[in-house]
């Protein structure tokens, strides 16, 4: 099977949401809707740290949290101009006991959340960047783009691991996937003919508030279960009195949860004999 059939059968079995379908429909509009003389193709993969900024990280948006990595495959338009359509793999966590805030380490939350991502952006270089030439070997470049994200909150208690989602601690039922907007700043430079190697530091503004499970109010406990009650208001393990008034502020839903990566990618770009430069 040729690389178009692939990746049309691939958008035909996509079941996991209309959003995901889009994302390789869209690309596979790029990449075969044009000259194929007119391009060079990258594949590669990226490393680095995951960070997120939310209610229990507000005053640290650099700092990582937990490890990302992805692969992609990336069609260059031009030498300002490429898109990327890239999957990734992180961890991001937080702890109110890290804090440096009273009032949060009061409320005493924590959680860890594996997430994946599918992106398509957009690349747009500085300078002119030429794979393979004898020139333009390097480029700062911006890029932005959108994709879908699923996450699972997690937390320990009492030595076991638990789905926040499953326990609706807020009395919310959000969803585990959300829109996500990446957009960002790196560095690129072609060391050795095919091969390239990119610093970048991403952000991904995101479409839902509960990455840490933390949004809204405190809910009532009367009717719930001990183990939802104690995942709902954990600021009585470290005080002995609760905080947790039903109705009272457990989060900030003016503002939504972003996550972050920063790391170094490497790709190999597959020169052809009409390239475009």
């Amino acid at each position: 099977m040729g690389a178009k059939g692939l990746l049309i059968n691939v958008v035909s079995k996509t079941k996991s949401s209309t959003a995901c379908r889009y994302l390789l429909f869209t690309f596979y509009l790029l990449i075969f809707t044009s000259s194929v003389n007119a391009q060079t193709w990258e594949g590669g993969f990226s490393a680095g740290g995951a960070g997120y900024i939310g209610e229990m990280n507000q005053t640290h948006p650099l700092k990582p949290s937990g490890l990302a990595g992805g692969i992609f495959v990336q069609r260059n338009f031009t030498p300002h101009l490429s898109a990327k359509l890239n999957f990734a793999l992180a961890e991001i966590s937080g702890a109110d006991s890290l804090s440096n805030n009273e009032q949060s380490r009061q409320r005493n939350l924590s959680f860890r959340t594996p997430l994946n991502e599918l992106t398509l952006q957009l690349d747009v270089n500085f300078m002119r960047y030429t794979p393979g030439a004898a020139f333009n070997h390097f480029s700062p470049y911006i890029f932005f783009g959108a994709g879908i994200a699923n996450f699972k909150p997690t937390t320990t208690y009492q030595g076991a691991e638990y789905n926040l989602r499953d326990y609706t601690t807020e009395g919310v039922a959000y969803k585990a996937s959300t829109l996500v907007i990446p957009y960002g700043v790196g560095l690129k430079y072609n060391f050795s003919s095919s091969w390239n190697i990119m610093a970048n530091l991403g952000y991904r503004y995101v479409k839902s508030d509960y990455l840490d499970d933390v949004s809204t109010v405190y809910r009532n406990r009367i009717g719930l279960s001990p183990l939802e009650s104690a995942l709902s208001d954990r600021s009585g393990e470290r005080t002995g009195s609760y905080i947790g008034v039903p109705g009272s502020m457990r989060g900030d839903n003016t503002r939504n949860d972003i996550y972050m990566f920063v790391g170094f990618s490497v790709s190999f770009t597959f020169l052809t004999a009409n390239c475009y430069y």
